[in-house]
């Protein structure tokens, strides 16, 4: 049986273009890039061609790049280092209640360490309100940290927006980027934000290798100590292969904008055909491979299964989240109950899903959710009626 792969949210297959630069790389550039011989400088040139790749797709200079392990690292550097490098006795960090773990969780542990934190909820949109952020700002507000498009659910928030708030107010604002960086448009430039974060294996680069846009002037205090790599910014020898697989990963041409008429294809077909579904979130302003639905009396985690077992990969959730007994906090704080969270499947598209592969998927999601709500009569009772969009 054949697998199609639903599942670009939380990870993307390694492109062949990609694959071959890497191999290259890891075959014929070891060189130690800070090493002053031919063959450091050689891997000299392939990291700094990577950097120039990496600022050209985000429209800023590569001195304003910094090479990561990945979009986690990328989060944690940015606000850690900002607060840090601040030294205030009770930092002051407003952020949003659907963040990715990287920024929660990094969040959570200054507030434990004496910050005050802002924590915002989203409308049942998805989206956190621009007035709610003005409100939160004060004199002496360390960082603001919302997410440009939300991992579960595909959401775009309004950053530009928040940018031009954080900007009078001159405090900085960084914007975890994961799921938009590298697939769609970005120019840190005309969005306004300080710092900004994207992972080379949400479009096609290997796991393993990130990078945070820092603004020219925001100064960090670093997560690792060592030697001067990265311009003091991120100690360690850098990963040149990583690097260099990121840089050809942001400069693929790909439609990823054309994905919406395969979402659409799929969100559409599924709300016909199977009672009881519900987009969670707005359709107005999300990425366009993502969609979040709903299946009332039909556990997500089922659903899942269900469908692996016909050949299809998609998901309950956040893939850094996988195992855990908790509903999406995501979803939660949008408002849904946890049986409406548990409910709810994320299927996100990439380059190589097609139009029979969707219509695969539509038959498998229609026969999935007729075999468990047959074999679960007691939670549908009364409980499937009608589809739409929540938000």
């Amino acid at each position: 049986m054949q697998h199609f792969y639903f599942d670009h949210n939380a990870t993307s297959p390694v492109a062949p273009e990609v694959l071959r630069d890497l191999t290259d790389a890891m075959a014929a550039v070891y060189g130690n890039a800070s090493s002053i011989h031919h063959f450091g400088q050689a891997a000299k040139q392939r990291l700094e061609t990577a950097r120039r790749a990496v600022a050209t797709r985000l429209g800023c200079t590569d001195r304003e790049i910094v090479f990561t392990s990945g979009g986690t690292e990328a989060d944690n550097l940015a606000v850690f280092g900002v607060v840090r490098k601040a030294a205030r006795p009770t930092p002051h960090l407003i952020t949003s209640t659907i963040e990715h773990p990287a920024v929660l969780n990094a969040c959570a542990q200054l507030e434990r360490d004496g910050a005050e934190v802002v924590w915002l909820a989203p409308g049942s949109d998805g989206r956190v309100r621009v007035e709610d952020v003005r409100r939160a700002l004060r004199p002496g507000t360390t960082l603001v940290s919302v997410m440009h498009a939300n991992n579960e659910t595909g959401v775009l928030q309004p950053v530009a927006e928040i940018a031009a708030l954080t900007r009078q107010a001159s405090v900085p604002f960084h914007c975890d980027g994961v799921q938009v960086g590298g697939r769609l448009p970005v120019n840190v430039r005309e969005l306004g934000v300080d710092l900004y974060s994207i992972s080379g294996h949400k479009f096609g680069a290997p796991k393993g290798v990130g990078a945070l846009f820092v603004r020219k002037g925001i100064d960090l205090s670093a997560l690792f100590h060592g030697g001067h790599h990265e311009r003091d910014r991120r100690a360690g020898t850098e990963n040149v292969a990583g690097a260099g697989a990121l840089g050809t990963a942001v400069s693929l041409e790909f439609d990823w904008g054309g994905l919406g008429e395969l979402r659409d294809r799929l969100e559409s077909g599924i709300l016909k055909r199977v009672p009881g579904t519900i987009v969670n979130g707005t359709v107005d302003f999300r990425v366009p491979n993502t969609s979040n639905i709903r299946f009332e009396g039909v556990e997500g985690e089922a659903m899942v299964i269900a469908l692996d077992l016909r050949g299809y990969a998609v998901s309950s959730g956040s893939a850094c989240s996988s195992g855990a007994v908790e509903p999406s906090h995501v979803l939660l704080a949008m408002g849904l109950t946890a049986e409406e969270a548990r409910s709810s499947v994320r299927f996100s598209l990439g380059p190589e899903n097609t139009v029979e592969q969707v219509d695969g998927l539509i038959e498998a999601v229609v026969a999935s959710a007729a075999h468990l709500r047959r074999i679960s009569p007691t939670v549908v009772t009364g409980a499937v009626s009608g589809s739409g969009v929540n938000g």
